[in-house]
Protein backbone atom coordinates (compact mmCIF):
# COMPACT_ATOMS: atom_id res chain seq x y z
CA UNK A 1 0.00 0.00 0.00
CA UNK A 2 2.93 2.34 0.71
CA UNK A 3 4.12 1.88 -2.87
CA UNK A 4 0.76 3.04 -4.14
CA UNK A 5 0.92 6.25 -2.11
CA UNK A 6 4.51 6.88 -3.19
CA UNK A 7 3.47 6.40 -6.82
CA UNK A 8 0.51 8.73 -6.39
CA UNK A 9 2.64 11.40 -4.71
CA UNK A 10 5.24 11.27 -7.49
CA UNK A 11 2.53 11.59 -10.12
CA UNK A 12 0.98 14.59 -8.35
CA UNK A 13 4.39 16.25 -8.07
CA UNK A 14 5.05 15.56 -11.75
CA UNK A 15 1.73 17.01 -12.88
CA UNK A 16 1.79 19.86 -10.40
CA UNK A 17 5.26 20.96 -11.44
CA UNK A 18 4.36 20.72 -15.08
CA UNK A 19 1.02 22.47 -14.73
CA UNK A 20 2.60 25.60 -13.31
CA UNK A 21 4.45 26.02 -16.61
CA UNK A 22 1.26 25.88 -18.68
CA UNK A 23 -1.12 28.85 -18.53
CA UNK A 24 -4.72 28.14 -17.62
CA UNK A 25 -4.09 24.86 -15.80
CA UNK A 26 -4.79 25.17 -12.10
CA UNK A 27 -4.71 21.64 -10.77
CA UNK A 28 -3.83 18.05 -11.45
CA UNK A 29 -7.51 17.32 -12.17
CA UNK A 30 -7.32 19.66 -15.19
CA UNK A 31 -4.52 17.63 -16.76
CA UNK A 32 -5.15 14.95 -19.34
CA UNK A 33 -1.78 15.04 -21.07
CA UNK A 34 0.67 14.06 -18.32
CA UNK A 35 2.54 10.83 -18.92
CA UNK A 36 4.80 9.53 -16.19
CA UNK A 37 6.90 6.38 -16.08
CA UNK A 38 8.05 4.75 -12.88
CA UNK A 39 10.61 2.14 -11.90
CA UNK A 40 10.87 -0.10 -8.87
CA UNK A 41 14.12 0.43 -7.03
CA UNK A 42 14.51 -1.99 -4.13
CA UNK A 43 11.56 -1.39 -1.83
CA UNK A 44 10.76 2.01 -3.31
CA UNK A 45 9.45 3.57 -6.48
CA UNK A 46 11.21 6.27 -8.42
CA UNK A 47 9.94 8.63 -11.07
CA UNK A 48 11.88 7.97 -14.27
CA UNK A 49 10.31 10.58 -16.52
CA UNK A 50 7.48 13.03 -16.67
CA UNK A 51 6.21 14.20 -20.05
CA UNK A 52 3.70 16.98 -20.42
CA UNK A 53 1.79 17.66 -23.61
CA UNK A 54 2.48 14.23 -25.04
CA UNK A 55 -0.37 11.92 -24.23
CA UNK A 56 0.14 8.22 -24.39
CA UNK A 57 -1.06 6.73 -27.65
CA UNK A 58 -4.70 5.72 -27.42
CA UNK A 59 -5.47 2.09 -28.07
CA UNK A 60 -6.80 1.47 -31.56
CA UNK A 61 -10.57 1.24 -31.64
CA UNK A 62 -11.90 -2.08 -32.83
CA UNK A 63 -13.68 -1.90 -36.15
CA UNK A 64 -17.41 -2.53 -35.78
CA UNK A 65 -18.52 -5.96 -36.94
CA UNK A 66 -20.47 -5.91 -40.17
CA UNK A 67 -24.20 -6.37 -39.62
CA UNK A 68 -26.18 -8.86 -41.59
CA UNK A 69 -28.68 -7.26 -43.93
CA UNK A 70 -32.11 -7.11 -42.33
CA UNK A 71 -35.35 -5.96 -43.80
CA UNK A 72 -36.24 -2.58 -42.36
CA UNK A 73 -39.07 -2.87 -39.88
CA UNK A 74 -41.90 -0.40 -40.07
CA UNK A 75 -42.07 1.77 -36.96
CA UNK A 76 -45.85 2.16 -37.26
CA UNK A 77 -48.24 -0.77 -37.05
CA UNK A 78 -50.39 -1.39 -40.11
CA UNK A 79 -54.15 -1.80 -40.19
CA UNK A 80 -55.51 -4.87 -38.49
CA UNK A 81 -55.02 -6.74 -35.24
CA UNK A 82 -51.70 -6.08 -33.51
CA UNK A 83 -49.76 -9.10 -32.24
CA UNK A 84 -47.99 -8.09 -29.03
CA UNK A 85 -45.07 -9.64 -27.15
CA UNK A 86 -46.40 -11.68 -24.23
CA UNK A 87 -43.16 -11.19 -22.24
CA UNK A 88 -39.85 -9.30 -22.52
CA UNK A 89 -37.16 -10.90 -24.66
CA UNK A 90 -35.10 -10.83 -27.86
CA UNK A 91 -36.49 -11.53 -31.33
CA UNK A 92 -34.55 -14.53 -32.67
CA UNK A 93 -36.58 -15.22 -35.81
CA UNK A 94 -39.33 -13.68 -37.91
CA UNK A 95 -41.09 -16.45 -39.81
CA UNK A 96 -43.29 -14.29 -42.08
CA UNK A 97 -43.02 -11.25 -44.35
CA UNK A 98 -45.39 -8.39 -45.06
CA UNK A 99 -48.10 -9.62 -47.42
CA UNK A 100 -47.92 -13.26 -46.28
CA UNK A 101 -51.21 -15.03 -45.54
CA UNK A 102 -51.25 -16.59 -42.05
CA UNK A 103 -53.59 -19.00 -40.28
CA UNK A 104 -54.62 -18.87 -36.63
CA UNK A 105 -52.02 -20.76 -34.57
CA UNK A 106 -49.22 -20.42 -37.16
CA UNK A 107 -45.82 -19.43 -35.68
CA UNK A 108 -44.96 -15.94 -36.93
CA UNK A 109 -42.18 -14.81 -34.54
CA UNK A 110 -39.75 -16.61 -32.23
CA UNK A 111 -38.88 -14.72 -29.03
CA UNK A 112 -36.08 -15.75 -26.67
CA UNK A 113 -36.79 -15.08 -23.01
CA UNK A 114 -34.74 -16.50 -20.13
CA UNK A 115 -32.79 -18.80 -22.52
CA UNK A 116 -36.03 -20.33 -23.82
CA UNK A 117 -37.32 -20.06 -27.39
CA UNK A 118 -40.99 -19.02 -27.35
CA UNK A 119 -43.08 -19.39 -30.50
CA UNK A 120 -45.44 -16.45 -30.95
CA UNK A 121 -48.43 -17.62 -32.95
CA UNK A 122 -50.97 -15.73 -35.05
CA UNK A 123 -54.13 -15.08 -33.08
CA UNK A 124 -56.37 -15.00 -36.19
CA UNK A 125 -56.37 -15.71 -39.91
CA UNK A 126 -55.34 -12.88 -42.20
CA UNK A 127 -52.52 -11.16 -44.04
CA UNK A 128 -49.44 -9.62 -42.40
CA UNK A 129 -49.81 -5.87 -42.96
CA UNK A 130 -46.73 -4.70 -41.03
CA UNK A 131 -43.75 -6.01 -39.07
CA UNK A 132 -42.51 -3.56 -36.44
CA UNK A 133 -39.44 -5.46 -35.16
CA UNK A 134 -36.23 -6.90 -36.59
CA UNK A 135 -34.28 -10.02 -35.70
CA UNK A 136 -32.11 -9.23 -32.66
CA UNK A 137 -34.37 -6.50 -31.28
CA UNK A 138 -35.03 -6.45 -27.53
CA UNK A 139 -38.72 -6.04 -26.79
CA UNK A 140 -40.76 -5.45 -23.68
CA UNK A 141 -44.05 -7.08 -22.77
CA UNK A 142 -46.82 -5.48 -24.83
CA UNK A 143 -44.57 -4.33 -27.69
CA UNK A 144 -46.36 -4.66 -31.04
CA UNK A 145 -44.43 -7.24 -33.09
CA UNK A 146 -46.56 -7.27 -36.22
CA UNK A 147 -50.06 -6.60 -37.45
CA UNK A 148 -52.42 -9.07 -39.10
CA UNK A 149 -55.23 -7.57 -41.19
Amino acid sequence: MNRFFALLAALVICAGGASSAIAGVNSFADRSDVVASFATVGAGISLESCLVGEAAPAPAAAAPAPKAAQPAASQTPGKGTPLKAPLPGVITSIEVAVGDAVKKGQTVVVLEAMKMQNNINAENDGTVTSITVNKGDSVMEGTVLLTIG
